[in-house]
């Protein structure tokens, strides 16, 4: 009963139906999902109306699965974070040289980032910074262990506690989508930037 109620709450705070979905709902999904990304690739500041006339549904369709944009964006987020967190899993955490296993994530997930850049953008903006911030959780927890990995062979610095040295990668990650999205930087340029920076920030000196 306990894990209905947590189930049907999660579900209320998506915005979406607590009752078992039809197919003809579960296909409205999909195509609100598509459109929405579609959507908030050209402009991250698409209204609910765009992406409903974009999905071919109706509004009332929309809200009754995504009860807000900010559901909306919060879903599109977790879905790409879900995404960039299989990459990381993927490079084998425990595998090889840290610094070379991090570099390898960096460039294989930034194809991921850089497709999904204007919609973070747009997530970062609507959604408070806790919410934001808890969908990194799985994504820092597994950086962590790299980097903690990575002070004890060497390879990254250890005058700084590895907490600050997980947040540096985060926010020089997010500050690289920033220079694409101001067009001071290509997408090719921002990873070769964040390459060099972070090599540099985590090396030990």
């Amino acid at each position: 009963m306990e894990s209905e109620h947590r189930s049907g709450a999660a579900n209320a705070r998506r915005g979406t139906p607590t009752h078992p979905r039809r197919a003809d709902a579960e296909r409205n999904i999909a195509a609100i999902l598509a459109a929405a990304t579609s959507c908030f690739a050209k402009n991250p500041n698409a209204s609910m109306t765009e992406i409903a006339a974009a999905a071919g549904v109706g509004r009332v369709t929309l809200y009754g699965h995504f009860s807000s944009r900010e559901a909306l964006l919060s879903e599109l987020m977790e879905r790409a974070l879900s995404e960039v967190a299989t990459v990381l899993e993927a490079t084998g955490l425990d595998e090889g040289p840290a610094d070379e296993t991090l570099r390898t994530f960096i460039r294989s997930s930034w194809q991921l980032l850089d497709r999904n850049l204007r919609m973070l953008h747009a997530a970062r903006r609507a959604l408070p910074a806790e919410a934001v911030h808890d969908h990194h959780v799985g994504i820092l927890s597994a950086m962590d262990r790299l980097i903690t990995r990575g002070r004890q062979e060497g390879a990254f610095r250890d005058d700084l506690p590895a907490h600050w040295l997980v947040s540096t990668v985060y926010a020089l990650v997010q500050a690289a989508g920033d220079q694409v999205e101001a067009g001071r930087f290509t997408s090719e340029e921002a990873l070769d930037a964040l390459d060099a920076t972070l090599a540099s920030a985590l090396r030990r000196p």
